[in-house]
């Protein structure tokens, strides 16, 4: 119900990890210890300082956590400053879980999937990720492509090289924008990246980052012989209230928060251009 997930719920930060310089991944429970609410991979929550501010942040952890959920947030802004600036044991409200999430038990299952990154696009990703990596047997292989500005911005690298990098049937593809020291992975940017690597059509894709790597990446996608009805995308960045109230999501004959913001690209070829 719509007023269930208006109605704040109070959340208490137990860990801050520093992903990169400007971004953090905070681990929330509810005062009892507990998960504050369930969720599927690609939803978003509103976090809420009382008194500075709120947004909307993709939950980046996946459901098969039954203990807490993580929200990877990049310094932008007002709120996110304040955010950045917590500390363990300290409190925020959330409310959600809002939008509907990627068909992880309907269209993707049995498929190969190629996930494709850019930047904090990993965020809502990982949680998609960890949920199919959970639930290994329900999918074929999985490749992941991750790109940065450079080996610094690489979100969750840590819990990449660890954990996805080595297990069977996971191929990671990294790569940053320029050349750097310490650094012997590929270097290139990840329209070019995801070209070079040739991936058979065999594939259903799912893909985040800035709307200009998006663009780019679709192109090349398209020359590889991928038909738009193959990829997936998220546009949580345009949620607004999150229960299409307040209208300022609305895009054509969609509201992002009720009709994504999961979408099929072939679907906001239908929409005005302006994502």
């Amino acid at each position: 119900m719509i007023e269930e997930v208006l109605i704040p719920k109070l959340g208490v930060v137990t860990d801050i990890r520093i992903d990169t310089p400007d971004v953090k991944t905070f681990r929330v429970v509810a005062p009892d210890g507990k998960k504050v609410f369930e969720h599927i991979p690609g939803q978003c929550a509103m976090l809420s300082i009382p008194g500075v501010g709120e947004a909307m942040f993709s939950i980046t952890s996946s459901p098969t956590n039954t203990e807490f959920m993580e929200f990877s947030i990049k310094k932008c802004g007002c709120l996110t400053d304040w955010l950045h600036h917590m500390e363990v044991g300290q409190q925020v409200t959330i409310r959600g879980p809002y939008g509907n999430g990627f068909p992880v038990d309907t269209v993707f299952k049995g498929k190969n999937l190629l996930f494709i990154a850019g930047g904090i696009g990993l965020a809502p990703l990982r949680s998609v990720i960890n949920y199919v990596r959970h639930y290994r047997d329900s999918y074929g292989t999985i490749d992941i492509v991750y790109g940065s500005r450079s080996m610094d911005d690489l979100v969750d690298y840590k819990e990449i090289i660890n954990e996805w990098c080595v297990e069977e049937g996971v191929n990671v593809h990294l790569t940053i924008d320029r050349e750097q020291e310490g650094w012997d992975g590929h270097v290139g940017f990840v329209p070019n990246y995801v070209k070079e690597l040739g991936f058979d059509t065999n594939k259903t894709v799912i893909i985040c980052g800035p709307p200009i790597m998006i663009k780019f990446t679709l192109a090349g996608l398209s020359e590889l012989g991928f038909d738009k009805t193959q990829v997936f995308t998220t546009m949580e960045l345009k949620m607004k209230c999150g229960v299409g109230k307040c209208g300022r999501c609305n895009i054509g004959s969609k509201y992002v928060c009720k009709d994504g913001p999961v979408f099929r690209c072939d679907e906001l070829d239908e929409l005005p251009n302006e994502y």
